[in-house]
């Protein structure tokens, strides 16, 4: 069985389906005859990492494809540790999830099967999943985002999307692999070079689509981005692709930290490319060379409007808020220009390739509810014509702490409106966990600072 490439480029949901339902008979037949001999099924859960579960590829064809497999319902209801969270009302909308512990349903989506790196028997797909009688799970990232596609396309508009994420490749003991920051070098990488190869070969493998890779501005820190593609492709290869990274760290005793900020001052990210087509492929993000087009000021517009209220979708750990002091390149104030990557908002390229580079989260945010949120506040903004504020014009700033952004999703109710009740409720819950485990945490910077009390 061949790789299965993704196309680049905006693809509506219903060409997803397509394309997965092209692919069924082939994989089918790999798995019956065991050229496929595993099949990891994962599910994209709360804390940008998967949870997952390796069957037997000719079980997978007599019985998963067409009646899914089981996942327990507490993995949207997980603090980081895999625990069930303890701060949750049992009568509220998250009650469910951890009542009885009972099984999710997953359903392979054929469109995001990868062969993983090996011997080409064992491939990955990523999986929807769904209650025992159908419904679907409101609160998992996958089916977040899907539900804001589908609004979306109900106006006649399909995004494409492109995410960058930034990695630090640390040794055994915890330090960087370069002593200083090496953005765009050549030399002064050696100790990346065996790690990076690996890391190369591995994505090859995958055929995931790898556009450019670089040194980056930090210690020890890279980036490799994948070219752009449909927003559910961009989000699962984006986790896939951090899977396959730090797999192939893990083989030459290297860690890859996606960590938001790997210490005070710097800066590891999540920049989300997004730009706008109809769904017969018409672009739609120009209006002229670096000018927006109507439809995507209105889109612009709204994201501003709404960023400061979903703070804690780009910002969900407690170390995130040490990244957004890291001004210039990773700002808390809301302003956007043309081609400013000291703005939070950045207008890139131009014609048709003319997009938004959205530069609010961390390296450690949920790719999904990242897109799935961006997708909500620029739809509002359309509906309610909202118009563009001139360039360079501050409109305020993201929340500072965990507590303004826990604030912020209950305020006015922007968040709730945008993602629903559950997505805010589960949002609420976990950063309320990692603001306990916070300051339930005896640190060296407590110590340090009791120590010049003395």
């Amino acid at each position: 069985m061949t790789h299965h490439h993704r196309p680049v480029g905006a693809r509506s949901l219903a060409a997803r389906s397509s394309a997965a339902r092209t692919l069924e008979p082939a994989l089918l037949r790999a798995l019956a005859d065991g050229a496929i001999g595993r099949l990891v099924l994962v599910v994209p859960d709360p804390h940008a990492r998967f949870a997952a579960v390796e069957l037997d590829g000719r079980f997978v064809a007599d019985e998963v494809l067409t009646g899914g497999y089981g996942v327990c319902s507490y993995v949207f209801a997980w603090d980081v540790r895999r625990e069930a969270l303890s701060n949750v009302d049992m009568n509220g909308p998250l009650g469910r999830y951890l009542g009885a512990f009972g099984d999710l349903k997953m359903t392979p989506d054929l469109a995001s099967a990868i062969p993983l790196p090996g011997d080409g028997r064992t491939w990955a797909v990523v999986c929807d999943v769904e209650w025992p009688d159908g419904e679907s799970v409101s609160i998992a990232p996958r089916q977040v985002l899907a539900g804001q596609l589908a609004a979306l396309e109900e106006s006649w508009l399909v995004p494409s999307a492109g995410i960058e994420h930034e990695v630090v490749f640390r040794d055994g003991h915890g330090n960087p692999l370069t002593a200083h920051g090496v953005d765009y070098a050549l030399g002064g990488t050696g100790r990346l070079a065996p790690v990076l190869r690996e890391v190369r070969d591995a994505l090859e493998e995958t055929g995931l689509g790898v556009e450019s890779a670089r040194a980056e501005c930090h210690p020890g820190q890279y980036e490799i981005v994948l070219r752009h593609r449909d927003a559910l492709a961009a989000c699962d290869d984006a986790l896939l692709q951090q899977w396959v990274v730090r797999e192939a760290a893990v083989r030459h005793g290297v860690q890859a930290s996606y960590l938001a900020a790997p210490e005070a001052g710097q800066g590891s990210s999540c920049h989300v490319h997004l730009s706008l087509s109809t769904l017969d492929g018409d672009a739609a993000s120009s209006g002229g060379g670096t000018a927006l087009s109507e439809t995507m000021g209105h889109f612009l517009a709204g994201v501003l409007r709404d960023a400061r209220a979903l703070t804690a979708i780009w910002a969900p750990t407690w170390n995130s808020y040490v990244r957004l002091r890291t001004a210039p390149f990773s700002p808390r104030t809301l302003r956007w220009g043309v081609d400013d990557r000291t703005a939070s908002v950045r207008v890139a390229g131009k014609d048709s390739s003319l997009r938004l580079e959205f530069r609010f989260a961390g390296a450690d945010a949920q790719p999904h509810l990242v897109v799935a949120a961006l997708l909500a506040a620029g739809r509002a903004g359309i509906e309610d014509r909202l118009p563009v504020p001139p360039a360079g014009t501050d409109l305020g700033t993201l929340a500072a702490t965990p507590w303004e952004a826990l604030a912020a999703l209950a305020d006015g109710g922007r968040a709730a409106k945008l993602l629903g009740d559950d997505v805010v409720a589960q949002q609420a819950a976990l950063l309320s966990s990692e603001i306990d485990a916070a300051c339930s945490t005896v640190t060296d910077l407590q110590r340090s600072r009791s120590t010049l009390r003395s």
